[in-house]
């Protein structure tokens, strides 16, 4: 995203719609300017600020930085998901999908919100950790496609200076191995220079209990008491060795 100088008039509207702060004041022309190295090209200033002079635009966008705009702005479409948005619908479908099979749970690391963003070379370093955990990525997630080795979770070179507002590492695994991705999670933590929250999809057991919550008890980790959850209106619905999902 770009602010015309001719046409800005420095009333500094637009600054506080920018999620990463990357909005400036120029107080020697008395203008606003972007800068480009933090901007994650997430349309927020262009769609919410209302400039009234209309010198805020979209500049056209290519590789690599085309990225931002896939992983930050809400209203970009991805080939490889068909859908808008950072990662899959995850659970949401699952009724219909069969994503999440019981004895597994959905991970999703979501890095940089909120607020700080996060460049790919941080995001880098966290997937290629949970790869060497032995790990297989969601292949629907946008995320995956943009990996030069799936096998390692090594990202493009060209893209390790790309930042983003948010993006989501995805794969699924054995309930039994959660308490040492957590550790991985936590030694990694402290190698990179952003945020992540965890996201944990699972069917409920039989008795209607979350199977995963008596993990993150005994590792001491605290988890929101809300979530989201598919109660099953979807249609034609999966099932799995003749159990509907």
């Amino acid at each position: 995203m770009k602010i015309n100088s001719d046409l800005c008039t420095g009333c500094r509207k637009c600054n506080i719609f920018c999620p990463v702060e990357a909005i400036f004041e120029d107080r020697e022309n008395k203008i606003s300017i972007i800068d480009l190295n933090e901007c994650v090209e997430c349309g927020n200033c262009l769609r919410q600020a209302g400039c009234q002079v209309g010198a805020i635009y979209q500049q056209e966008l290519t590789w690599p930085r085309s990225v931002r705009s896939i992983m930050s702005d809400p209203l970009t479409i991805t080939k490889e998901s068909g859908i808008a948005g950072r990662g899959t619908e995850e659970m949401k479908t699952n009724d219909v999908t069969g994503r999440f099979r019981r004895g597994y749970v959905g991970v999703g690391i979501e890095m940089g919100r909120p607020i700080l963003g996060a460049y790919f070379s941080d995001v880098e370093k966290v997937a290629m950790a949970v790869a060497l955990f032995g790990v297989e990525f969601e292949t629907c997630n946008p995320l995956t496609s943009l990996m030069s080795d799936q096998a390692t979770g090594k990202f493009m070179d060209e893209l390790l200076g790309e930042k983003v507002l948010s993006t989501i590492i995805e794969f699924t695994i054995p309930i039994e191995r959660i308490t040492g991705l957590l550790k991985v999670l936590k030694d990694v933590s402290e190698k990179i220079d952003t945020v992540f929250s965890l996201c944990f999809a699972s069917r409920l057991d039989v008795d209607e209990v979350i199977p995963i919550n008596h993990i993150l008890d005994d590792a001491g980790i605290w988890y929101a008491p809300n979530g989201k959850t598919n109660v099953g209106l979807g249609r034609p619905l999966f099932t799995e060795k003749g159990e509907i999902v």
